[in-house]
């Protein structure tokens, strides 16, 4: 069965990753200590607007510290803190116990670990709250370090990741946990990588902020190892410069346009006249076709040949797109096949933006955005209405209304008028 993406709150991080996959268990590398936790925020901003209960497990933070530099999220019923620190780190102390004795005005709820040293006690809190939910619930774990800190050995936060991880997958949940990079041991890094989903590393040179992805199931691994600059302004993440260069190869280009177009590797094989087995060998560069072969992969996806080396066609080339030209495609494995999209120029046309035709049922509601792209967007409502949110806020866009996106994208899209609305999109490299 096809797990169903979500985003991470982060606009750049989910056109990196394709968005985050439900039953992901994400490791944050943290090497200064600071960096992980606007990644954190903006992953508990876009939960609470989904709707989505959120389980905070705080080791290093009393109630009342975590609430004070949380309360913009702490103030909903989906909130849950777990408690490790009074009766752990907070050593039962009286200026910590006295929090639970007081009158405390604030929505979310607060479990306090009575024994935060016993990795069942915590493993059956974490499981038993996530029953309690019907829908997929967030995890926020922070942080590994403060239980190594307290359980006093990493082969204990090992059987806890190793046990928890798989149990989170299964229970339809994302998890963050946060690490300290340089707090432990080269073999506890490598075995949890072994055992995550993604595995993102923080750090920071010259006083520049760097993202490097070590993991990421089911994505490309052309995502890994790969440096990004990223800048933090007014709680939004920006990702910037690759350092370094990404080939790209023959292999990749034809997934890519195939996907594109929503045509699977059976489909495309059986066009071609060959085995998918064959379609998967060569876009994993395996093996490599023949120039007919080639030229009819071309064919069908409706690209030039030379656009699988490298060759896209130019503006000097293309003056006059007849409405036959355009291509339906498929908009992402996230977004439902009901929902119709079309390139309105040829997938290897170089432009410096790309226009696309999007219809949206009546009464339809998507979860995402539409697109995972790096760079401005413009819409312009050709037929309908559209309810659109942004980082929680709610506006109604309607025909002959124009749409602006700079950094952030909506988490979620409604059709609120009468009919199939319709949209021109651009997108802006």
């Amino acid at each position: 069965m096809e797990r169903r993406k979500v985003s991470s709150g982060v606009g750049d991080l989910d056109r990196l990753l394709g968005g985050l996959y439900i039953g992901d268990n994400v490791i944050w590398y943290d090497e200064v200590g600071m960096l992980a936790g606007v990644f954190v925020e903006n992953f508990l901003q876009t939960s609470l607007e989904m709707n989505k209960p959120i389980v905070y497990i705080s080791f290093d933070r009393s109630p009342r510290n975590l609430i004070t530099r949380l309360r913009h999220y702490v103030e909903s019923e989906g909130f849950i803190v777990v408690d490790c620190f009074t009766n752990g780190k907070g050593e039962r102390a009286e200026i910590f116990e006295h929090f639970y004795e007081e009158d405390n005005n604030h929505s979310c709820r607060i479990i306090k670990l009575e024994n935060p040293w016993s990795i069942e006690e915590l493993f059956q809190v974490i499981t038993s709250l996530q029953k309690d939910f019907l829908t997929d619930t967030r995890f926020v774990f922070d942080s590994l370090t403060g239980m190594q800190d307290l359980w006093g050995d990493e082969e204990k936060v090992l059987k806890f990741y190793g046990h928890a991880c798989p149990r989170l997958y299964e229970l339809n949940t994302v998890a963050y946990w946060i690490v300290d990079k340089l707090a432990h041991s080269e073999r506890l890094k490598s075995r949890l990588n072994h055992i995550t989903q993604v595995a993102i590393e923080l750090t920071s040179k010259s006083d520049k902020m760097i993202l490097t992805v070590l993991k990421a199931e089911d994505r490309s691994p052309e995502l890994l190892n790969r440096p990004i600059y990223f800048m933090i302004e007014n709680g939004y993440v920006r990702l910037t410069k690759t350092l370094g260069t990404q080939k790209i190869d023959l292999g990749t280009r034809i997934s890519e346009i195939r996907k594109r177009r929503g045509i699977s590797q059976k489909e495309l094989a059986q066009m071609i006249g060959v085995t998918p087995s064959t379609i998967s060998q060569l876009e994993s560069n395996r093996i490599y076709p023949s120039i007919p072969a080639l030229i009819k992969i071309a064919e069908i996806l409706g690209v030039s040949v030379g656009y699988f080396f490298g060759k896209a066609l130019t503006d000097q080339d293309v003056i006059v797109l007849p409405e036959r030209s355009r291509i339906k495609i498929q908009l992402g494995e996230f977004l439902e096949e009901s929902i119709e999209a079309y390139s309105l120029i040829p997938l290897d046309v170089s432009a410096k933006a790309e226009p696309y035709l999007i219809e949206i049922p009546q009464g339809k509601v998507i979860n995402t955005h539409f697109f995972i792209h790096k760079g401005e967007e413009l819409g312009y409502v050709l037929r309908g209405k559209l309810q659109m949110t942004v980082r929680g806020r709610v506006q109604i866009v309607s025909r002959g209304d124009t749409i602006f996106l700079s950094s952030e994208i909506p988490s979620q899209w409604k059709n609120v008028g009468q009919g199939t609305a319709q949209l021109l999109w651009i997108k802006v490299k």
